[in-house]
């Protein structure tokens, strides 16, 4: 996929969001994606090199270090942001699929408008199902963190008997305050984004139910 196909997703997704999916996006990118880029990357930059165990046994810190880390926080949470991201790009997709269909039509009728799509059931129900998956791959990873790496609190020291190593042994996690602080940041706003899909998810609703009761009453007074 080249830049053109992106810009193109991701204005059919922001054109047809509602102003909490324009803000879920600018949490995404600013307070997500920036945050990753610009500093994750150097808080966990040394992460296996500065983890020291008080021991010489050879393959020991390795092993070690694979028990407490056996995925790096950087790459999970891209992985995060990739599932996450994916959703929303349904309706990118949905929406260029309508437009290519439209300009098959212009064909025949050259009044056809391309640069507009109806927000019709099929749009609307794409778009519930995107926030859904949302919400779901969010609290998967959220517990992924906690399962993985035994809560999200970064320890000082963490005791190894795994083999080859001779007994237990300490080994030490290098700025681990720094990291516990950047690992809650992640985190909170991860739940920030799953409180603003909850909002839109329930606006959306609300709208429905609206334009649902409207139309029941429009249809009666016919």
């Amino acid at each position: 996929m080249d830049w053109h196909s992106l810009q193109s997703l991701l204005g059919g997704v922001n054109k047809y969001s509602t102003s909490l999916g324009k803000v879920w996006f600018s949490v995404i990118f600013i307070f997500r994606v920036l945050v990753l880029v610009v500093a994750a990357e150097t808080v966990w930059g040394d992460e296996q090199s500065d983890f020291v165990c008080n021991t010489q046994q050879p393959g020991c810190r390795n092993v070690c270090y694979d028990r407490f880390f056996p995925i790096s926080h950087i790459r999970l949470w891209v992985f995060q942001l990739l599932f996450v991201s994916i959703p929303s790009f349904l309706i990118g997709m949905h929406v260029n699929q309508r437009k290519k269909s439209r300009k098959n039509i212009k064909i025949f009728n050259q009044n056809a408008d391309l640069q507009k799509v109806k927000i019709d059931a099929p749009l609307f129900r794409t778009y519930l199902v995107s926030i859904l998956f949302k919400l779901l791959f969010e609290g998967i990873f959220m517990f992924l963190f906690y399962w993985i790496y035994e809560g999200y609190k970064m320890l000082r020291l963490v005791k190894c008997s795994e083999y080859p190593c001779p007994n237990t042994v300490d080994c030490f996690i290098s700025r681990p305050t720094e990291k516990t602080i950047c690992t809650i940041f992640m985190l909170v706003t991860s739940a920030v984004c799953m409180l603003l899909n909850v909002a839109e998810l329930c606006y959306l609703i609300v709208k429905y139910s609206i334009f649902r009761y409207n139309l029941s009453i429009s249809n009666k007074n016919q």
